[in-house]
């Protein structure tokens, strides 16, 4: 079955440099895919031409006039950018002409005009950014990584319940284990809402495993860790700046004189495990959660190898269907969460 995937090409902090060849390599690499690129039409012809891709029948252009800039507030966005090239690709969506898009563009107008156009599946209050992050044992789903930042005992009881459809749809985990994390494992520790939401997913048919804390996260104890938005993106942040420090004092280390330069050469293929291992580019493109519609926020950023991987993330979920998959068990749950 052939998947139609829109891309923001004009999104993101470099636009259709990056957008552009990384959509030609997707194509490259999968012969059931079709992709639309929507955005200034010239522009992106030329683009295309110099990197030696052909239009056609699976590479197609929308053109769009305008442009949601990076710092530009997600109301004038909506209001005013109605044919942007992320409002059109997500009106493609919408349409039914493609099956998910993708963009790297502003967040909060992504969030708001794919909320506006799209709505929220019936049962969900508010969407929720969620996104692959590695562990020990493979990787798990954490969300919401910063569409809410203020999130009540419900909306965390949600975002459990979708990350556990998602982890189920993706991954085939049978009944994936959810934590909320905390500042603590103990009953006693966390604000009302944490502590509320711990009480609701217990009496739930979810597979609840407790509280976690941020170092249990990349232990890969559980399968979706669940958070409020800005405890979410606090913690995403902070680990990647991690990640960056300890690879600059790697190279740093290796750098230090001739001996360890030597060193470096010896231990080559496992510094380039490493690396490889740890490159976020990997985990790009998160999904916005809980929408009528796939919808992939790759990081604005994100280079060419980042922007292929978000690509091919939105391949996978518009194949699983997952706003089916969450709409097929929203109501029992929710239904069994209100209860509570």
């Amino acid at each position: 079955m052939t998947v139609t995937i829109a891309l923001d090409a004009m999104g993101g902090d470099h636009g259709p440099q990056v957008v552009v060849p990384a959509a030609l390599k997707v194509l490259s690499e999968m012969e059931d895919v079709r992709l639309i690129l929507t955005g200034d039409q010239d522009l992106l012809c030329s683009l295309v031409a110099a990197h030696h891709g052909e239009i056609g029948a699976r590479l197609i252009i929308q053109h769009a006039s305008q442009k949601v800039e990076m710092d530009e507030a997600p109301s004038q966005a909506l209001r005013a950018k109605k044919d942007s090239s992320m409002r059109v690709a997500i009106n493609l969506v919408k349409n039914g002409k493609a099956d998910a898009c993708v963009s790297a563009g502003n967040t909060g107008a992504l969030m708001a005009i794919a909320r506006f156009v799209l709505k929220t599946l019936p049962g969900i209050d508010r969407p929720a950014i969620v996104s692959a992050l590695p562990t020990i044992q493979g990787h798990c789903y954490m969300l919401d990584l910063g569409a809410n930042v203020n999130s009540s005992a419900e909306n965390l009881y949600q975002f459990a319940l979708m990350g556990s459809v998602l982890a189920n749809a993706i991954d085939n985990v049978p009944e994936p284990s959810i934590g909320l994390l905390n500042i603590g494992t103990e009953v006693i520790k966390g604000n009302e809402q944490i502590k509320q939401a711990s009480r609701m997913l217990a009496q739930s048919h979810l597979n609840y495993v407790g509280f976690v804390e941020g170092d249990d996260v990349y232990e890969g104890r559980v399968d979706v860790v669940v958070c409020d938005g800005f405890v979410g993106n606090v913690a995403l942040k902070s680990s990647e700046g991690v990640a960056r420090m300890v690879r600059h004092y790697l190279r740093e280390s290796f750098q230090r004189n001739f001996f360890t330069r030597l060193v470096s050469l010896l231990v080559r293929p496992v510094l380039k495990t490493f690396r490889e291992r740890m490159d976020p580019r990997r985990y790009n493109g998160a999904n916005l959660l809980g929408l009528n519609g796939v919808v992939i926020k790759s990081h604005g950023g994100a280079d060419m190898t980042a922007f292929a991987h978000a690509i091919r993330i939105a391949v996978i979920e518009a194949r699983k269907d997952v706003p089916k998959h969450i709409s097929a068990h929203i109501e029992p749950w929710l239904l069994e969460g209100q209860a509570v």
